[in-house]
């Protein structure tokens, strides 16, 4: 999730959902001074987080740091928020890819498939970095990786996002030679390899999911058994 950090509040109210940190007192207090139908969605964010403080920054993130490290940008939002609303240009699409591809960490045992029964669980869970009033306990239950808000995956499945394409079929459709394995791995790791700017999270990278967990999820669409090749 904190794949896509921001410096300005570009994800507008829907960081508000996001963290749940609102401070209503002081937002409240504040809505008799500022005219908020006169500013941009964009505007009213930065306004309510960044000027009136509206969340509370400082609060304490899974990962280490606080909510206000994950809104400093690294190279690569940097360089995709610096396009707005422009198309990517090969001069970004290279330098995204060169750095993306830098992060790729590969197991050391080699890229394998692993269970993929758990990687159907990762798939499934949306759990994990949620911070606010009951922040996720990652000592009580690992992070998964919440495929399905994107993807279609098992064809028996009929609820899922369609923000990232259907997936349902992937290793029947591709097999899984060493370089299907790998091309996967690197997707999951760091999308950006492949998709400079992408908006799918950089799992890997991030420490999101475990070596272990992609290797699970890469099972879950490569294995022939995986009810995703059924």
């Amino acid at each position: 999730m904190f794949t896509h950090k921001i410096l300005t509040t570009a994800g507008g109210l829907a960081v508000l959902g996001l963290f749940g940190l609102f401070a209503g007192d002081s937002v409240a207090e504040d809505a008799s001074a500022a005219d908020y139908s006169a500013m941009t969605p964009q505007e009213l964010a930065d306004h309510l987080i960044i000027e009136k403080a509206g969340f509370r920054l400082n609060e304490k993130a899974q990962e280490g740091g606080t909510t206000q490290d994950r809104l400093t940008q690294d190279g690569i939002q940097k360089a995709c928020s610096a396009l707005g609303k422009r198309s990517i240009d090969s001069t970004t699409a290279s330098k995204v890819t060169s750095i993306a591809r830098e992060s790729i960490k590969l197991p050391e045992g080699g890229i394998k498939l692993g269970d993929w029964s758990k990687g159907e669980a990762v798939a499934r869970s949306g759990y994990g970095f949620r911070i606010g009033h009951r922040n996720d306990n990652h000592s009580k239950r690992n992070p998964g990786g919440n495929c399905y808000a994107c993807h279609a995956l098992a064809p028996d499945e009929f609820t899922y996002g369609t923000l990232g394409p259907s997936l349902t079929g992937y290793g029947k459709q591709r097999g899984n030679s060493d370089a299907i394995l790998k091309y996967t791995y690197e997707v999951i790791y760091n999308a950006h390899t492949y998709f400079p700017c992408t908006a799918m999270p950089r799992f890997g990278h991030n420490g999101v999911l475990t070596q272990q967990q992609i290797s699970d999820v890469m099972a879950y669409l490569l294995d022939p058994k995986s009810p995703v090749n059924k």
